[in-house]
């Protein structure tokens, strides 16, 4: 086995800097998509329920090829694997805009969903290292970052849809943009190369068990995620009576909410550790959740959307933390606490939807709140990556030895 790389904390800072941009882009990319929805839904001549099949796809695709994430990592090394995957991100954009009918909506969708994926995984797994050797937690930043960039992306479609923009020629526009800041902000992370004597992970294989416990906690916080942002403003409409103006602000207050709660997220996760974090955080999600079901009002219901927003904003980096740490092989992991959450995000909006048809909105929402409360009874899970550790001392960038992802420093 190859000797470990060590980092100066100057690298390890600007590798950090430079994979919380990575993380910005990628997240620009989903803005940029979902902001031109209506525009490919014209082009590709499509009906609404046509339109939720193939917006089923990304998350078929993300969940068939994220496991290849950990395999080519080990191949090409963590950055050159970092940057072609996400190059093949960005560019991935393009797809969906040109699809002239259902089938290729739903070809383009698959293949946007599985780069979209493995370039998730190579990411995570960079700030899962990049954080145990800088000692202090930076997983919920970095995903606070993916929101920052969402964000931006939308904006930027915002104001193409407005000024009625083609979408092909705004995604191609976006496309070339962010490749080559990706292309740039790949050459400050951590160049990471498995050791000689280190076995390739399989291509496909099972999440190990520690990911399947793990990505059970993801799995409660991306569902209750999913169905406020996609439900908030129904429920405030429907249930409550809110105007449009009122029900929409409701979903943009808790998208804020969850962008400004896992940029601040670190410092708590530093000073109070993963679980306590989780643990606090499910209580104050949970207590979100009785105000909505309970909410006589709007503004009670905002509140309590908003609380949701605060208490899950930091599972998902957690977890992926917890997975970067569970067993020899990050990427194996992350990408099976990943498939988990994935498939959440995937089924929470149609089972909140197909539940309420069947009662009512309200007690959709009721079982939102008890999926919240696990993440109180569940998060010790995430107690061996609590409060990440460096046992390497910071010296030159350019000592012998190459780095092996699968190990912690």
């Amino acid at each position: 086995m190859a000797g470990e790389t060590v980092f100066s904390t100057e690298r390890l800072r600007r590798a950090r800097f430079a994979v919380a941009a990575v993380f910005c882009v990628h997240g620009a990319v989903t803005g940029s998509f979902a902001t031109r929805i209506p525009w490919i839904q014209d082009h590709a001549g499509v009906s609404a329920g046509q339109l939720g099949l193939a917006l089923a796809f990304p998350a078929i695709g993300a969940s068939l090829a994220m496991p290849l994430a950990g395999a080519i990592s080990h191949r090409f090394g963590a950055r050159t694997a970092l940057r072609g995957l996400l190059a093949l991100w960005t560019m991935a954009l393009t797809l969906p805009s040109l699809a002239p009918h259902i089938y290729g909506l739903c070809a383009a969708l698959l293949v946007f969903g599985a780069t979209a994926g493995m370039s998730d995984v190579a990411m995570n797994a960079l700030g899962v290292e990049t954080e145990s050797r800088l000692g202090k937690s930076i997983m919920s930043s970095l995903h606070g970052m993916w929101s920052v960039g969402a964000l931006i992306g939308s904006a930027a479609g915002t104001v193409a849809a407005h000024f009625g923009g083609d979408a092909r020629l705004h995604h191609l526009v976006a496309a070339l943009v962010l490749t080559a800041l990706g292309l740039v902000f790949c050459q400050g992370v951590l160049d990471l190369q498995s050791a000689p004597d280190e076995e390739a992970p399989p291509r496909f294989s099972l999440p190990p068990k520690s990911a399947l416990i793990i990505g059970a906690i993801g799995f409660c916080g991306v569902f209750a995620e999913g169905a406020s942002l996609d439900w908030s403003a129904v429920y405030l409409r429907d249930e409550l009576g809110s105007s449009a103006g009122v029900a929409a602000a409701s979903t943009t207050a808790f998208a804020l909410t969850m962008a400004v709660a896992r940029l601040v997220g670190d410092r708590v996760v530093d000073r109070f550790g993963a679980v306590r974090t989780v643990r606090v955080g499910g209580v104050a999600a949970t207590a979100g959740g009785l105000l909505v079901v309970l909410a006589p009002h709007a503004a009670v219901a905002m509140a309590g959307f908003g609380l949701i927003g605060l208490g899950v904003a930091v599972v998902v980096p957690l977890a992926f933390a917890a997975a970067g740490r569970s067993g020899p092989n990050p990427s194996q992991a992350i990408a099976g606490v990943a498939t988990i959450t994935y498939t959440s995000g995937l089924i929470a909006p149609s089972a909140i939807g197909g539940i309420a048809d069947a009662t009512s909105l309200v007690f959709s929402f009721g079982l939102v709140t008890v999926l919240t409360f696990g993440l109180v009874i569940g998060a010790g899970v995430l107690r061996q990556a609590s409060r990440p550790t460096s046992t390497t001392p910071p010296v030159s960038s350019g000592a012998a030895g190459a780095a092996n992802p699968g190990k912690v420093s």
